[in-house]
């Protein structure tokens, strides 16, 4: 008698893979967690690391200490490059070898990336805020540039050292502008007096408006806070050409920074790719309302790499929640499979949206009903992501961080690490080592 229970195999330890496994903790399967990193992001602080308010361990949970005592989940941190779908095989690679595992279901949830609308080459010269190594990147780089400015002589090359540039409108965009100006106003302002060191913070956004999904009193506050903070904010004009000291819009319009912020555009994780199958537009996975992805039977997929229309046929937004829920969905649906039950579809839950602009600054729309602006929306916000932050280590230090950054005007975590460099040295050592 094979008693073999089936295996599962989640891609992704994102919010939707994460919600995933919980739901599997403890049921009659044997759950293999694959992720690139060792450790969950939770990505709505990210811009908090990148302006030194928070420090990366704060916002990131090992992945193995979160499913330590589930007995039935097990991880592994690589990539995976090949997927079989006729074998039910996935190829994955780490550092150091290569292997092949089995899957009886296999759950995608790789999440998205940045994309530059057909202007790949802006990539070169631009910074982008998905990813944990992408915060510090910011980091770096900003508390360099100020570093640099003070052995410049020449006044415009000083201004064009300190000019931040951020690109896009939406929560990131507004979050991570109003976060720079903030890190000057409070506390490089005053380190760099002695340099006489001034701080531009512009913000660009395409449309014409600020967080297009939010009602118009959301977006007319969200715009006021941003600019009573003195954030620039520029409507309509898209951008023409970026160079490492300098970005021109479509008006001929030619910004001096060495700074230049991408926090718009994303499309489905390039991963979708591997199961040769036709994408929707931004290269999202087409899947069923089970979340099963389309043509491929035993494969699901959640979060932000699907496309899946919501009854007014439009596709569901690229947000945490939807992840999550979907997450929690398709874990059910596969229990449900294995007990020969009907799969239940995808009815999204939507509790509202919210985005903080700065210190005492934010919008709230509650379950799309009620309407918060300033301080409230800002404790409101302050709320939710310390109850959604995981570990109780972490939601403690970022509480005590906040309140100390409250009443001191402190950024503690200025740090510079050059990670390039840092990653060069040990390229070079294992080299030696090899050769020895």
């Amino acid at each position: 008698m094979n008693s073999r229970k089936p295996k599962v195999i989640i891609v992704g330890a994102g919010f939707g893979g994460l919600f995933a496994a919980r739901t599997f903790i403890n049921k009659p399967v044997d759950v293999l967690i694959i992720d690139k990193n060792n450790f969950h992001t939770f990505t709505p602080l990210l811009y908090q690391v990148a302006t030194s308010a928070l420090d990366p361990s704060e916002i990131a949970y090992p992945v193995r200490s979160i499913f330590q005592r589930s007995k039935n989940i097990k991880t592994l941190m690589g990539t995976v490059t090949d997927i079989n779908v006729e074998e039910k095989t996935i190829h994955v690679k780490t550092d150091l070898q290569e292997k092949t595992e089995t899957y009886d279901y296999l759950l995608l949830a790789t999440g998205s990336t940045p994309t530059y609308y057909g202007n790949d080459h802006f990539k070169q010269h631009a910074l982008e805020l998905r990813t944990l190594e992408d915060a510090l990147a910011i980091r770096n780089h900003i508390l360099s540039r100020f570093e640099q400015a003070t052995w410049e002589k020449d006044e415009a090359q000083r201004k064009a050292l300190t000019t931040i540039v951020v690109v896009g409108g939406g929560p990131t965009g507004i979050e991570t502008a109003g976060a720079v100006y903030e890190l000057y106003n409070h506390v490089l302002k005053h380190e760099f007096h002695h340099h006489a060191l001034t701080a531009k913070v512009i913000l660009l956004e395409l449309g014409n408006k600020l967080l297009t999904p939010y009602p118009d009193k959301l977006r007319n506050s969200a715009l006021k806070q941003l600019e009573s903070l003195g954030v620039e904010v520029k409507f309509g004009n898209s951008i023409s050409e970026v160079r490492h000291d300098f970005v021109t819009l479509k008006d001929g319009t030619m910004i001096p920074s060495y700074t230049l912020i991408w926090a718009t555009g994303v499309k489905g994780s390039p991963l979708a790719e591997l199961l040769d199958v036709p994408l929707e537009r931004n290269g999202r996975l087409p899947i069923h309302p089970s979340t099963e992805v389309i043509n491929r039977p035993d494969v699901f997929a959640v979060g932000d790499m699907t496309y899946l229309e919501d009854s007014t046929g439009n596709p569901y937004p690229m947000v945490i929640p939807v992840a999550q829920q979907q997450g929690v969905l398709a874990a059910n649906n596969i229990l449900a499979r294995i007990n020969g039950k009907a799969p239940e579809p995808f009815d999204y839950h939507d509790r509202g949206m919210m985005a903080t602009i700065g210190r005492r600054r934010a919008v709230a729309w509650i379950y799309n009903k009620i309407q918060l602006t300033g301080f409230l929306a800002w404790l409101a916000w302050l709320g939710l992501h310390l109850l959604t932050l995981l570990g109780f280590r972490n939601r403690t230090q970022v509480f005590i961080n906040w309140v100390w950054n409250y009443f001191t005007y402190d950024r503690s975590v200025r740090l510079i690490i050059d990670m390039e460099e840092q990653a060069e040295e040990k390229s070079i050592s294992y080299k030696k080592e090899a050769s020895t």
